[in-house]
């Protein structure tokens, strides 16, 4: 029995996505600074109207085009259709920043057969870098091959890491895991979107990125951009990350025990 990953055509999936993200990207450049209603779905989870304008257009462009398929995003959820192929989609991944007027946000989608990531799309509208890879083929950034660092040290390393939405209510391990990265590291970035920091390890801007509590849209696309990259992606506890996992690390390989051992040692006084 074929491969049903065979029986699709990866390059068309992989424009339309393109021509969706594009469209989406125009939407939230047009709205920038001009946002008029901002929502809270949670303490510090904001929601604005450019998060739901982006995610309509993409999913008007791909329901278009494939309008079998099975689509996850973050605003409207996960619909009803019945299919081995699901988009999901973060339509503006760094809303907090963009409620703020801060140009660090992207959109992001992802492509699954059957649950495995085939095809990632990051899109950044501001510096109109576009991040894209499938499955097997290598990952690109405006059509040039990326790859990760070949830094071998923690302490010649540059990280970059999030905190979750819940923040407040697990504070001390959060910050016990920040104190030894940043004890041990050259330095941590932090800028508040999941999608564009594993783009960053994916072409070597970092040699490693943390954070928990992620949702499937935040990271389906960029963890599969990482990893045709060379990155190497697990949990904390190193077992295999899928974009179901609580915990994600995404290293360039040669950091990676030496950043497990940061992640998953007791807070002091423990």
């Amino acid at each position: 029995m074929m491969d049903p990953i065979q029986q699709i055509d990866l390059e068309d999936v992989k424009r339309v996505g393109i021509a969706a993200a594009y469209q989406a990207a125009e939407i939230l450049q047009a709205k920038f600074g001009n946002i008029s209603r901002v929502r809270k779905k949670g303490a510090i989870d904001l929601v604005t109207e450019a998060d739901t304008a982006s995610e309509e257009r993409i999913l008007q462009v791909i329901r278009s085009r494939f309008p079998d398929h099975g689509i996850l995003a973050e605003e409207s959820g996960r619909d009803t259709v019945d299919s081995a192929c699901t988009w999901i989609i973060d339509p503006l991944d760094g809303t907090t920043n963009y409620a703020h007027r801060i140009g660090m946000y992207a959109v992001s989608i992802a492509f699954a057969v059957e649950g495995v990531v085939v095809v990632g799309i990051v899109l950044n509208p501001v510096t109109g870098e576009l991040f894209t890879a499938t499955a097997g083929g290598g990952a690109v950034c405006n059509e040039r091959p990326i790859r990760v660092s070949e830094i071998h040290s923690l302490t010649d390393s540059l990280l970059v890491t999030g905190f979750p939405y819940d923040v407040r209510q697990d504070l001390a391990p959060i910050v016990s895991r920040f104190t030894k990265c940043l004890e041990t590291a050259q330095g941590i970035r932090r800028f508040g979107s999941a999608a564009l920091d594993l783009c960053h390890v994916a072409c070597g801007r970092f040699e490693g990125f943390w954070e928990e509590h992620l949702k499937s849209w935040d990271t389906a696309a960029g963890m599969l951009i990482a990893r045709e990259a060379g990155a190497e992606i697990t949990d904390f506890s190193n077992r295999p990350y899928t974009p179901e996992s609580l915990e994600i690390l995404a290293t360039n390989g040669y950091v990676h025990e030496q950043m497990l051992e940061l992640l998953t040692e007791k807070p002091r006084g423990g």
